[in-house]
């Protein structure tokens, strides 16, 4: 098990490789199908994003409401292959990477090789555990989506596998 700290650098990901289990460490953004519809909205209307995509890592989740003494509630995967036509774009334009569930097409494959970046593996039906792994949670962005926001989440030891590097592995072939 690789322990990583986030953000990765590029010579972080050169060195992971489908098939390798992982505990991520630091800050991830959330972000599903909604907000990447109003990500791309800002980029055609050229409008400033409200946070960083720069060596930034993505989970396509969508956190639950936290419990009491909790900094989240359940926050499980969703299918990534409902992010395909974004991600190319967002690999492009500087984002380190993304946690989700399934795999994902052959375009985000070869973004990830252009990019130095990595696409990660998280269990779905595990949300609970990933909740768990969250120590703080804010909205960061287009709060009126609620779940489907943008969280700045806080992580230790979140569990994940690398399933798609950007050497052209593929934990899904």
């Amino acid at each position: 098990m690789k322990k990583l700290a986030l953000p990765l650098t590029k010579d972080q990901v050169k060195d992971l490789h489908a098939g390798d289990s992982v505990l991520l460490s630091g800050v991830i953004l959330t972000a599903r199908d909604c907000a990447h519809k109003r990500i791309f909205e800002y980029i055609k209307e050229g409008k400033k994003l409200p946070f960083d995509l720069k060596d930034a890592i993505i989970y396509y989740a969508g956190p639950c409401p936290a419990k009491p003494g909790m900094a989240s509630g359940s926050c499980g995967p969703t299918t990534s292959a409902r992010m395909d036509s974004f991600a190319p774009k967002l690999l492009d334009m500087g984002l380190g990477g993304m946690v989700g569930k399934g795999e994902m097409c052959t375009e985000v494959a070869e973004a990830l090789k252009r990019n130095t970046a990595v696409y990660f593996a998280a269990i779905g039906g595990a949300g609970a555990l990933y909740g768990n792994s969250i120590k703080k949670s804010e909205c960061i962005a287009f709060e009126d989506l609620l779940s489907e926001a943008v969280y700045r989440l806080e992580v230790e030891d979140f569990p994940a596998v690398v399933a798609m590097d950007c050497h052209g592995g593929n934990i899904y072939r």
